[in-house]
């Protein structure tokens, strides 16, 4: 049994382990969702739960701002943090985070999982009754146009890259070996 036992050390020294887990947390905040370690996972997520919840402070929003600011470095995410994620978890007591597990790594085993934000689930495009995208959810082709000669496997099935009247085309000649002579060296 554990017993007073705080936290998990993941192997690492005390300032490798707080570095890991501020851009873990980071990178949570930045993309609400990602793929780690499921030990690590774990214990990222009561490290993102009281940055999120100093975010929703509305009492000393400057200290709390700074207090955040000392745990990640990138004013950006500090940025999104208060203004997105405080707000849309305002009215909620807790549990801002959910661990999804994936099983093991192929390479070591490690047991994976993702650790996402509440609120920023997956949603699937929706499609209309014939089972295609709608009008407003089609992308534009933002595809350049394809030059007008093709692919060089379409000429040759077409045999517009064969030399005409019969010519044969002429091959680079090879370089032969040793033609290069050392100064100071004769043979």
């Amino acid at each position: 049994m554990r017993h007073k036992v705080g936290f998990r050390k993941l192997g690492r020294i005390t300032p490798h382990r707080t570095a890991l887990l501020r851009n873990l947390a980071t990178a949570l905040f930045e993309r609400e969702r990602i793929r780690t370690t499921l030990m690590k996972a774990k214990e990222l997520r009561p490290y993102a739960e009281k940055l999120i919840t100093q975010a929703k402070r509305d009492d000393d929003r400057l200290h709390a701002r700074r207090l955040v600011a000392r745990e990640i470095h990138d004013l950006t995410v500090v940025k999104k943090l208060f203004d997105d994620l405080g707000a849309r978890y305002a009215t909620r007591p807790g549990g801002y985070t959910r661990i999804l597990r994936l099983g093991p790594r192929r390479g070591d085993g490690a047991e994976m999982a993702i650790v996402e934000l509440l609120g920023s689930e997956y949603k699937p495009e929706k499609k209309d009754e014939k089972g295609k995208r709608t009008e407003t959810e089609k992308k534009p082709e933002a595809k350049a146009a394809k030059p007008a000669g093709g692919s060089p496997k379409a000429k040759k099935a077409k045999g517009e890259g064969k030399a005409e009247d019969g010519e044969k085309k002429k091959k680079p000649a090879a370089k032969a070996k040793g033609s290069r002579k050392s100064a100071g060296r004769e043979p």
